[in-house]
């Protein structure tokens, strides 16, 4: 039997090309998001939800110039949630940590519990009719799926690779036929601006709070980095990768979003032209797209869609199960678990006990979903994710302090940074009351019970303006407009202006927390 200490000492494979990594980002990106966003968005906004997409493109594009310059620098395997261990010390990065860990935890079973949506649109037993709470079958289901998703990552990322290129093409190619489909079905142009209320027919901040919507379908680019140590060459892919996936993605959440909006017969759904509110049932739907399909009785599409409503979501579970364990490999070099996730399979070169532990996490959630709170809970923590995106700019400007820099540089780097910064703050914010205090509580809660358990508290100078920063966001969201909160005092648009300055702020604050020097050598070699 080898013995842990050689299996520690077993590297990770440099196995994954550009192409694959482009697939990689671009299926885990294109999932639940765009099959129940954009409908919901459209709801929301109307016409104006396009809009949102676009927007949403940018802010992303922005924040992923800053992971470009950093998986450069760090190529290490759940690279992100590392970056911060550099610049701010062991204390900041255990919170950045957990952040991202939160998220990449409630993504696999979230996307089991899609699929299980979808095949209830023919046995009508996996989902509660009154609160889409999954029954205990459906519960059952989305285990399952969550089961099923492991083997793809077990046998060596090689297998993950090609097996992903090859299923994801197809699953490309079968998401393009949806909005295409629905267009040739039904083409309303005069719904983008001609009806009553226009392009924008609820106004700037009914757009703005769309786009937290939105930025859940952007998060595939967050996968390229955390398989930067596996990369063939990660210093001329992973830009390049990264690139291509925002664009990609971005491109085709738009034709998604004009697809929904000419789309929308108005009879059929027994609604007044430009009541967009009264759509309600297309967003609420088990699964928006076949909804639409067997409305308009088009047999292709609903046969199409129904492939692509269970295909889709699984695949992009299966890559999150994958990339969600590097990160917890990547808290097993910071000290914050134990050295058996930090186990590489000595035959298929991954972090397998990190892969297993994080496959059970999964199927106990997907498992507790019938209960309410922890269901409504899946999406609020996704909110935790751009907790942990908010750190990646500071990082990077204090990197350039240390004097160190990627192969990529990313041109003025702190006009570029305080951009991204203000961004993911204002994702933060959009995300609304209760999702941010429950993405904040759940990242304090674990960052407490694990630096405890670990003993991590050096660097607690250098981690004081996250932990205010969070605590702030959680204040905003509770007395601000636009993120729906109790107690609005702020109106919109003075309450994005106040979140604009209070992101400066901390921004800055971030910045001149950071270490003169790295806090480590790095795990892996630039």
């Amino acid at each position: 039997m080898t013995s842990p200490e050689k299996r520690q000492s077993v590297s990770l494979r440099k196995e994954l090309s550009l192409l694959e990594l482009t697939v990689i980002g671009l299926v885990g990106a294109v999932g639940t998001g765009i099959l129940f966003s954009a409908p919901e968005m459209m709801v929301e906004s109307g016409p104006a939800s396009i809009l949102s997409w676009v927007l949403g493109g940018i802010f992303y594009l922005i924040i992923s110039l800053t992971y470009m310059e950093m998986g450069t620098l760090y190529p290490e395997a759940g690279g992100p949630a590392r970056y911060a261990y550099y610049t701010h010390g062991p204390l900041t990065n255990l919170l950045n940590a957990w952040a991202s860990m939160v998220w990449y935890l409630f993504i696999p079973p979230i996307e089991a519990i899609a699929v299980a949506y979808g095949i209830n649109y023919f046995t009508q037993n996996l989902i509660m009719p009154k609160s889409d709470i999954p029954t205990l079958l459906g519960a059952a289901v989305a285990a399952a799926l969550i089961l099923l998703m492991v083997p793809f990552n077990y046998f060596g990322v090689k297998v993950f690779g090609v097996s992903t290129t090859g299923i994801g093409i197809v699953k490309l190619i079968l998401y393009l036929i949806i909005p295409v489909g629905l267009m040739i079905a039904v083409f309303l142009p005069q719904n983008i601006s001609s009806l009553p209320g226009g392009f924008m027919p609820y106004g700037a901040a009914a757009m703005f709070t769309a786009i937290p919507l939105a930025m859940f379908a952007f998060g595939g680019t967050r996968v390229i980095p955390d398989y930067a140590e596996e990369m063939r060459n990660p210093q001329r892919d992973l830009p390049l990768a990264v690139l291509f996936v925002v664009i990609g993605q971005t491109l085709i959440y738009v034709l998604f979003a004009v697809a929904y909006v000419v789309s929308v017969n108005w009879s059929v759904f027994g609604v007044k032209p430009g009541d967009w509110t009264d759509l309600k049932p297309i967003a609420s739907a088990y699964n928006p797209v076949i909804f639409m399909a067997g409305k308009y009785g088009i047999n292709y599409l609903l046969a199409i869609a129904t492939v692509v409503g269970t295909l889709g979501p699984f695949v992009v579970g299966y890559i999150y199960l994958g990339a969600g364990s590097r990160v917890l490999f990547s808290m097993y070099r910071s000290k914050y678990v134990g050295a058996k996730v930090g186990e590489v399979h000595e035959r298929y070169a991954v972090p397998y006990w990190a892969l297993i532990i994080f496959g059970l996490a999964g199927l106990v959630l997907a498992l507790l979903s019938p209960i309410p709170s922890v269901y409504y809970m899946m999406d609020d923590a996704v909110v935790a994710g751009y907790l942990s995106f908010a750190v990646i700019p500071v990082s990077l400007v204090v990197s350039r302090r240390q004097g160190l820099s990627g192969i990529y540089k990313v041109p003025a780097p702190a006009v570029i940074g305080a951009l991204a910064f203000i961004f993911a703050t204002w994702i933060i914010y959009w995300s609304g009351w209760p999702s941010t205090p429950y993405g904040v509580l759940l990242v304090f809660a674990a960052s407490i019970i694990f630096g405890v358990i670990y003993r991590v508290k050096e660097g607690f100078k250098n981690a004081l303006w996250y932990i205010v920063y969070m605590l702030v966001m959680v204040l905003m969201t509770y007395i601000g407009q636009t993120a729906g909160g109790p107690m609005p005092i702020l109106e919109f648009p003075w309450d994005m202006v106040v979140v604009t300055i209070l992101a400066i702020i901390f921004y800055i604050w971030g910045i001149y927390s950071g270490l003169p020097k790295p806090y480590e050598t790095p795990s892996v070699k630039s």
